[in-house]
């Protein structure tokens, strides 16, 4: 039987609306994946630090602060250095269109606008690990 995929989803630094990304825990988890939300407030360590600990096949940011530029850099950097190269970081918010091309360049995943239909989320995040993670 295969397990289900394990998500982490975390809302990161000082932005502390996180309406969106307790949206997105639920739809992930309707659609049978395992949920882990990390609550506010978090750092960039301590996001990675527990999706090393979860065993996670993707790590969902929401961001909303404009630290965009910032915390996906920190977050990939310190999952090639954990040797995370197969978890996939995705995320979303308030994110111009080029600095979305330029994160991706960096090796994060897709990068979803507020108002993307939950389940392209899904399918995304599903796709990608059924390519990178078979179990």
């Amino acid at each position: 039987m295969k397990r289900p995929i394990r998500v982490l989803v975390a809302k990161v630094g000082l932005d502390g609306h996180d309406r969106g990304a307790k949206i997105i825990a639920t739809a992930l988890r309707n659609e049978g994946m395992e949920v882990i939300y990390t609550g506010l407030r978090q750092t960039p360590e301590m996001v990675v630090n527990a999706a090393l600990q979860e065993d996670v096949d993707a790590v969902g940011v929401s961001i909303l602060s404009g630290a965009h530029m910032t915390v996906f850099p920190k977050i990939i950097a310190l999952m090639k250095e954990k040797g995370m190269n197969d978890v996939l970081l995705t995320g979303g918010g308030i994110i111009p269109d080029e600095d979305m091309q330029a994160l991706n360049q960096m090796g994060v995943g897709k990068l979803f606008a507020p108002g993307t239909p939950t389940t392209d989320i899904a399918h995304y995040i599903g796709e990608w690990v059924g390519i990178n993670r078979p179990f």
